[in-house]
């Protein structure tokens, strides 16, 4: 049996669903923050990424999936979002055709050639935003707060921003020297990636999976002892628009993101999810003001974040936040003698085509087993076709959770099912609306046409 590969995954069923689901919100929360949507090819030339992301990270050195195509040219499988989307904004001369600042986001798969663990796989899929063109630290912060309020409005609580800032080329530069200086003598005490990267990047070390725990790593030199006045400055302004978007966050001086194009502000966002563990990151992202120029484009700050939409459908599957997806079909078509069938095939495709969900029957089963199927389908309505009934223009529908029946003319169909499926679907709205206490819609802010799903409790 050929089998998917190791760290892959299958999505289809319920669980597709909840992935549509969230995609929506995402493609509704990104419509009300103006930001449009970017599909960048899903390999490139290995430069895009080997530069941007920088040679001394650990996606570089670890988990880039490299390969040479019959061209003989080096090509990389993308292991993030920015690279590419920068690359796209030099190539397409964004920067001169587009809206200052350009607001970008995608949604797509990525590969890293890592060890499969729970939340973390070779195949994954990415939601995220590229803000390009503005050093203002309001940017900063409305990035911050995008994922913050999309996890919000999926029902996750405690949500929690750690933020740091690496400050600006002379603020990094200074920390760079302190922590050679202070690395320099516990180097044989260190694991052999960060005894390469003490030349490349010290930086880092600070993020090192192996020595994290270490006294050594523990008692390491800060960012916020080395920054310039500037970057103080800068800093202070990023914390005062967070707390005025309401976003919660607290400052984590040894908090470094793993990829080199980054600095200035740099976060990480969490959620309280029991069984997450301590890794309970659902988002992460910075500001790469060089990055533009480092690929060829003319000088231009940028921020941006990336949040797995694997890790936070485990999230909100961990949390039980139920989702109000669609699982089931609003008519069910049944027939036994072929006139009926050929009158099913045309009145299915009349009902999909004026919107409604219509299934019907494929295997030649009887009306028994017609009834069990539309049961599995959670259908809601049945339509028994039968000869007789057509050839006086009528047609038998029953509710299948009422079991009322009703013989209804062919042209009032479509009035009866508009008129009996909106009612349904009004009480399935104010239900979903009791759930929602009406603090918590107070605390965040909800209002217009989003939907909110907290627990209720």
């Amino acid at each position: 049996m050929i089998t998917k590969p190791k760290g892959c995954y299958d999505i289809y069923g319920v669980e597709a669903k909840k992935w549509q689901y969230v995609n929506k919100m995402i493609d509704s929360l990104m419509e009300k923050y103006n930001y449009s949507y970017i599909r960048t090819p899903i390999f490139e030339s290995s430069e895009v990424f080997h530069r941007g992301m920088g040679e001394s990270s650990d996606v570089v050195t670890k988990e880039t999936y490299d390969f040479i195509d019959r061209g003989n040219r080096s090509m990389t499988l993308r292991p993030e979002g920015t690279a590419g989307i920068v690359r796209s904004y030099i190539e397409n001369k964004m920067y001169g055709n587009m809206p200052n600042p350009v607001k970008l986001y995608y949604n797509g798969t990525m590969y890293r050639y890592e060890r499969p663990q729970s939340g973390r796989d070779r195949e994954l899929t990415q939601f995220g935003v590229e803000l390009i063109g503005s050093d203002d630290p309001f940017s900063d912060a409305e990035v911050i707060s995008i994922p913050v309020n999309l996890y919000k409005m999926l029902g996750l609580r405690e949500i929690k921003v750690k933020i740091n800032t690496l400050g600006d080329n002379e603020s990094r530069s200074r920390y760079r020297e302190a922590l050679m200086e202070y690395f320099r003598p516990h180097l044989n005490e260190l694991c052999d990636d960060c005894k390469e990267r003490f030349n490349k990047n010290p930086l880092r070390i600070l993020d090192c999976k192996v020595d994290k725990d270490s006294d050594i790593l523990k008692n390491a030199p800060v960012t916020l002892d080395y920054l310039n006045e500037e970057s103080k400055n800068r800093f202070e302004k990023v914390k005062e628009y967070l707390e005025a978007l309401e976003v919660d966050y607290e400052v984590d001086p040894k908090l470094v993101r793993g990829l080199d194009y980054y600095n200035h502000t740099v976060f990480e966002i969490e959620a309280h999810v029991e069984g997450f563990g301590s890794n309970n990151v659902l988002g992460a992202g910075g500001r790469y003001n060089g990055l533009v120029e480092l690929l060829g484009g003319p000088s231009t700050p940028g921020v941006g974040f990336a949040s797995g939409i694997g890790r936070l459908i485990m999230a909100l599957d961990l949390e039980n936040i139920e989702l109000p997806i669609k699982d089931d079909v609003e008519i069910f078509i049944m027939y036994v003698s072929d006139t009926e069938k050929n009158y099913a095939a045309t009145l299915a495709q009349s009902l999909r085509m004026s919107g409604f969900r219509v299934e019907t029957e494929y295997t030649g089963r009887g009306l028994k087993s017609q009834f069990k199927q539309a049961d599995r389908l959670n259908a809601k309505f049945l339509i028994i076709l039968n000869d007789e009934d057509l050839k006086n223009n009528e047609i038998k529908i029953k509710n299948n959770k009422t079991k009322e029946e009703l013989t209804l003319g062919l042209d009032y169909l479509l009035y009866y099912l508009d008129e009996v499926l909106l009612e349904d679907d009004i009480d399935v709205e104010y239900k979903e609306e009791e759930m929602i206490e009406e603090d918590d819609c107070d605390e965040y802010h909800c209002e217009g046409d989003h939907q909110c799903h907290h627990k209720g409790e």
